[in-house]
């Protein structure tokens, strides 16, 4: 995916399509080309061996960006259930076994969540965003959105997890939700507008196109968004 061709290139550390379309959308007022490891088949897989998210994302990020000598950005995220003691958590992508699909993954959940109440089926979307340059350090920030785990999947938007985790505040899952509301909610969305202002200061992009405030309040659920450190 490519727009902005008079800008910089971006390099997003993951060949799933549709974490390139959500990251480019949300993105979509900075002028930067947009590439991805579709675009550079010889680089190989980077595996998400960390304890943490913030260990799989720099992983990812640093990774790409001394490859390609590019800024690169990744996220590793996960959805964490009360229930379940935090899990799938960092383990969010192989739950149900290597090579599962998403439908898999939330048949999964639901079974393991079938005699729980409403009231216990609170979770949450974390998200941790690395932007890594190829010659420096690596910048991690983290974005949450608190919700609950529908009784089965609605909706055919989005992807992961989306078909069963309803936002806070909200009746529909993130998969019903349209995407430019999910786009201003998401854990992803927050970890991505919490990078923002670093990313603008290291392509060098106009000032004026930096958002400082994350839009907390807009739209269902609460969602919180801030740096982390370096990694």
């Amino acid at each position: 995916m490519r727009a902005g061709a008079a800008g910089p290139r971006l390099v997003l550390a993951t060949r799933n399509l549709g974490k390139v379309r959500e990251i480019a959308a949300i993105y979509s007022h900075l002028n930067v080309v947009w590439l991805s490891l579709a675009d550079y088949p010889g680089i190989g897989e980077v595996a998400e061996a960390g304890a943490t998210y913030a260990e799989n994302a720099t992983a990812k990020a640093r990774a790409a960006a001394v490859v390609t000598g590019l800024v690169a950005l990744s996220d590793d995220s996960g959805v964490e259930v009360d229930a379940l003691g935090g899990a799938p958590g960092v383990r969010s992508a192989r739950f149900a076994g290597a090579g599962a699909t998403d439908a898999e993954r939330n048949a999964r959940i639901l079974a393991l969540l079938e005699d729980v109440p409403e009231a216990r089926r609170t979770a949450r979307y974390r998200a941790i965003v690395a932007v890594a340059l190829p010659a420096g350090p690596v910048r991690v920030f983290e974005g949450v959105c608190e919700g609950r785990i529908a009784q089965g999947p609605r909706g055919t938007g989005g992807f992961g997890y989306d078909p069963i985790f309803v936002p806070a505040g909200e009746a529909r899952t993130m998969a019903e939700i349209p995407p430019d509301v999910k786009n201003r909610i998401s854990h992803r969305a927050r970890a991505l507008q919490a990078a923002e202002g670093y990313l603008i200061d290291v392509l060098r992009l106009p000032g004026e196109d930096r958002r400082d405030e994350p839009p907390i309040n807009r739209g269902a659920g609460r969602a919180t968004g801030a740096w982390k450190g370096d990694g």
